[in-house]
């Protein structure tokens, strides 16, 4: 990341005097160029990179994003509590050009054998639905007792998860993940148990079971 000595022209004496304290904490704790401090710009060069391998590192997904364009940041996304990578990531661009030929180039072709969506990330919701999804996050509730389950249809929510695995085991929680800022589907969802039994029951009676339309995959988060 960029410090605030590679910025390549310093704020006018005029214009420094006339921020506020609190505006002068701000400028001295943001340490990017002071175009990325505007949401919009961040949010023209910040790329949603989907489907990708597990075992794709943020190294490597760098190395092939770099190829058609500059990169400042990448963050594969990993499960908090198994460690293992959610197949999407985040890769912000150094401009909005460079993040438009990384989407020309890249979205659709393959890495390790999955072909990749590649583009700008959502538009942020209204406030109204942006809490209600942080309110679905924060009911969820963790356990070692945790089946990953994917290929869900777009129109799956958490109540149709937490319905159906609740057919076969005691369910202690259920969600579908989403698009990080969004309300769209990321096409996985976890649901978690209160004993290994359910887990192994809840395996053996969904995997490869149709749910609105789509056979599921059902294995241990």
């Amino acid at each position: 990341m960029a410090t605030i000595s590679s910025l390549t022209t310093p704020l006018p004496t005029s214009t420094r005097l006339a921020l506020s304290t609190n505006q002068l904490f701000a400028v001295a704790e943001e340490t990017a160029p002071a175009a990325s401090a505007d949401p919009s710009s961040e949010a023209a060069r910040r790329l949603y990179v989907g489907n990708i391998p597990r075992n794709l590192t943020n190294e490597e997904l760098t190395k092939i994003v770099e190829e058609h364009g500059a990169v400042e940041k990448t963050e594969v996304m990993y499960d908090k509590y198994s460690g293992r990578s959610r197949r999407f990531a985040f890769v912000t661009m150094k401009t909005a050009e460079d993040a438009n030929a990384a989407i020309e180039k890249l979205n659709g072709t393959e890495i390790g054998g999955r072909e990749i969506k590649v583009n700008i990330t959502e538009k942020p919701l209204q406030s109204l639905d942006l809490s209600s999804l942080q309110s679905d996050e924060s009911q969820f509730v963790d356990s070692p007792y945790k089946v990953y389950v994917g290929n869900l249809a777009k129109t799956v929510t958490t109540d149709t998860l937490k319905n159906l695995f609740s057919k076969k085991g005691k369910v202690l929680s259920a969600k579908v993940s989403r698009v990080p800022g969004t309300s769209k589907s990321s096409g996985f969802g976890f649901v978690t148990f209160s004993s290994e039994e359910d887990v192994d029951v809840a395996i053996s009676s969904f995997n490869n079971s149709l749910l609105e339309g789509q056979p599921i995959r059902v294995n241990k988060a």
